[in-house]
């Protein structure tokens, strides 16, 4: 695996990185609540992580050739996906950068932000395709290692992305109650969005 090839993923995975949807919406969510993006973020990277280490070892091949298993995993990432998003229109968040948290209030948020990405079968389905596409079974290191590397690339950038996006909606919307209410809304209906199109694609036709 070569450094060109390296940064040929790494354009790609910045590509799908930057493009909004449920992480970016827990992202925005967790900057209006204040001191949670750390947590919140360390979250969603361990989901990503999680589906590197699984395609790594083969069983995302395995789930992906079972139907049944797939839909079992859509079908789980969608209601979460869903009762989440419910939960935000019901409950706009507001700017509360000065706002104690707990360690349970962390403990919390990244729990949800594991299951936000972990169970997403888009983040899934996406390395399955992606990884085995920038490994060389001809290179020193084995094939898991590279897809490993090329997943720990891919983690990194999310951090670096996710974290301007929950720290920034928390510095512009800090003064911004009412643009505050309005933006956690929006994320919530995002949140809903994506969960009925994963529950549509899983409808017979």
């Amino acid at each position: 695996m070569t450094f060109s090839v390296v940064v040929a993923f790494w354009a790609v995975s910045i590509l799908f990185i930057i493009t909004p949807g449920a992480d970016w919406a827990y992202a925005i969510s967790a900057g209006l609540k204040g001191r949670v993006v750390l947590p919140a973020v360390a979250g969603l990277l361990s989901g990503h992580l999680i589906a590197t280490v699984v395609v790594a070892g083969g069983v995302g091949t395995l789930v992906a050739s079972h139907p049944v298993a797939l839909s079992i995993l859509t079908v789980a990432g969608s209601g979460y996906l869903l009762w989440l998003g419910i939960n935000m229109l019901a409950h706009p968040a507001a700017p509360h950068a000065d706002e104690v948290q707990t360690s349970g209030s962390w403990q919390r948020w990244a729990i949800k932000g594991l299951c936000v990405s972990g169970l997403n079968p888009k983040v899934f389905l996406l390395f399955l395709a992606l990884l085995p596409q920038f490994t060389d079974v001809t290179a020193p290191w084995p094939v898991p290692m590279q897809i490993i590397a090329l997943g720990l690339v891919h983690a990194l950038s999310c951090g670096a992305i996710y974290l301007l996006v929950g720290f920034g909606s928390q510095a512009v919307l800090r003064a911004r109650p009412a643009a505050a209410h309005l933006i956690s809304r929006l994320s919530g209906a995002a949140m809903i969005i994506i969960a009925v199109v994963l529950l549509a694609g899983q409808l017979p036709f």
